[in-house]
């Protein structure tokens, strides 16, 4: 495999030694110590709008002096525009809640394909308020909620209104004006389908509209934020400090909705998984350090202690990677103080850290070497898509034997289990029938097991194997599947594994200490979050887009970019 150089320029590095194997990637306690790189999608999002000169405005802005109304913030591309429309509404404090099942929101929001005529906000403005209860159109990519931080944006409104910045210290301790409790695309309650702008450069990453979204959310909070404080103060009110605002992001309440997506969607897991991984490699690849690339790195782990040491929780699992992740980052500042030594100094540092750090650290570690070398790994943002359809086909005509040896090569994580005992097998996944939405339960005091999901591919993966033993080795599988039908969703895993060696997570998922927030960690670092917080082991707190730019300065970033 080809590389590009820092010049650009290809060079004939064989990458295979640098690559982190599946079985060493592929573990919950690794992927729950996720970090957030430069290839996360709101990060690649960003840096497309920069180099494509996008500009933003507000055509519309219909809020009241208590905070209620319609506005719009639009995003004007090369070649198509989206607009966030947004609905603000005066909402008592008894009826604010995080959960799947509340029905009223501080705002909603839908992200419009184009620029909404008076007829599209009119008809978006008797739908979107109600999220599942109403319906929107494919000319709507996207539908989101979202709820304030009563205490973060009372104190940033009386302290703007009375003429003064708030507290930068209870900006940090918070984070964000206000928190999504959903964003949801891809065709649901109405939305387009993904297929819709798959073929868009500016949208074809995964889960770029949804980013998109809550980026110009953000934008909604401050404003919305600075119009109150106006609205209270008058003359004397400020805006918020330009250094203030790029401290907040906007939060999210996550739960279990999210985690069985990686389980769902193998190839696509495999293909965010090689990214990263191909970006590591490369990079330890790197026969010298160049001076500019240092630099980044200390810059960068300057940056990475001020976030951990703001970075807080109340849930044990992270109180106790946190202070990991703190110990290890001072342990990197004392080995990178002779950095660069040696041939390949980013693979000496990174075996360094293999031995020296935490899972936590270790991670903390990888976004580091990440950070600096954009030119070499900012491509890999754009690979990380992926054609589901086209790995979907079964090939039955391979023998029965070849998938044994195949199934026990390539699954042997799942065969060292044994699923009779109760610990192995303590959780089953279902779908609540009330909102739709993944669940988890204990096996051996509730009901539901049931309507049990096919998500335990560990347990799958070794009752294929047990039925596979039974039968002729020299048959076609297609034979055996006819008789064991329920083998089908294994088998067609296996044949995928073949192309996608990143594509299963490599734990048992019914288990009884397996930890749901490990996958939500995983996926949500993709995403771009930071200050992982989990209220529990099934949901979590985060923050995105914080010390991004806002779209303002995106404008003026892209003005001086050459």
């Amino acid at each position: 495999m080809t590389i590009k150089t820092a010049a650009g320029t290809d060079a004939g590095h064989d990458l295979s030694a640098f690559r982190r194997p599946a079985d060493q990637v592929m573990r919950l306690a690794r992927m729950g110590s996720a970090h957030p790189t430069r290839l996360s999608f709101l990060r690649a999002l960003l840096r497309r709008m920069q180099a494509e000169r996008w500009t933003f405005d507000r055509p519309v802005w219909e809020i009241d002096a208590k905070g209620v109304g319609r506005a719009v913030y639009r995003a004007i591309g090369p070649v198509r525009s989206y607009s966030l429309v947004v609905f603000a509404h005066d909402l008592p404090d008894h009826l604010r809640s995080d959960r799947v099942i509340a029905t009223a929101w501080d705002a909603t929001f839908a992200l419009f394909d184009g620029t909404p005529t008076a007829e599209d906000l009119d008809r978006l403005a008797a739908n979107v308020p109600l999220q599942e209860a109403g319906r929107i159109t494919g000319r709507e990519l996207s539908l989101s909620r979202a709820n304030r931080s009563v205490r973060m944006f009372s104190h940033v409104v009386e302290r703007l209104a009375a003429g003064q910045q708030p507290d930068r210290a209870e900006i940090d301790a918070v984070g964000y004006l206000m928190r999504t409790t959903a964003v949801y695309g891809s065709g649901k309650f109405g939305a387009a389908d993904r297929s819709v702008i798959a073929h868009r450069p500016e949208l074809a990453g995964p889960f770029r509209a949804e980013m998109l979204s809550v980026w110009l959310t953000r934008a909604f909070t401050v404003d919305l934020a600075e119009h109150l404080a106006k609205a209270r103060g008058g003359a004397q009110a400020v805006r918020l400090d330009r250094d203030l605002r790029r401290r907040l992001g906007v939060g999210n309440s996550t739960g279990l909705g999210m985690a069985p997506f990686f389980v769902r969607h193998p190839i696509l897991l495999n293909n965010w998984m090689q990214a990263r991984e191909e970006a590591l490699a490369r990079v330890r690849s790197q026969q010298s350090a160049r001076t500019e690339a240092v630099q980044g790195l200390h810059q960068a782990l300057a940056r990475a202690q001020d976030n951990a040491a703001i970075w807080a929780s109340d849930h044990p699992v992270q109180i106790a990677k946190l202070a990991d992740l703190r110990h290890d980052l001072a342990k990197i500042v004392k080995e990178i103080q002779s950095f660069p030594q040696g041939d390949h100094p980013w693979n000496r540092l990174w075996l360094w850290g293999e031995d020296a750090l935490t899972l936590e650290g270790q991670e903390a570690l990888f976004a580091l070497l990440l950070e600096p070398h954009g030119d070499l790994i900012d491509d890999l943002a754009e690979t990380m898509a992926a054609d589901e359809e086209a790995h979907f086909t079964l090939d039955g005509s391979v023998t029965v034997g070849r998938v044994s040896v195949a199934l026990a090569h390539r699954y042997a994580w799942a065969m060292a289990e044994d699923y009779e005992t109760p610990k192995a097998c303590a959780r089953f996944w279902y779908v609540s029938e009330e909102k739709l939405e993944p669940r988890i339960g204990e096996r051996f005091c509730e009901d539901g097991a049931a309507r049990e999901q096919p998500l335990g591919i560990g347990k799958l993966a070794a009752e294929m194997a047990r039925d596979l033993a039974l039968w002729p080795q020299d048959a076609p599988l297609a034979s055996f599947l006819l008789a064991h039908s329920e083998h089908r969703l294994m088998a067609r895993r296996l044949q995928q594994s073949a192309k996608a060696p990143y594509g299963e997570i490599q734990d048992n998922l019914l288990a009884e200490d397996m930890l749901p927030i490990d996958i939500l960690r995983c996926k949500l670092a993709f995403f771009g979050a930071s200050h992982f917080d989990p209220r529990s082991d099934k949901w979590v707190r985060i923050s995105l887009y914080k010390g991004e730019p806002f779209p303002d300065e995106i404008s003026a970033l892209s003005q001086v970019t050459p």
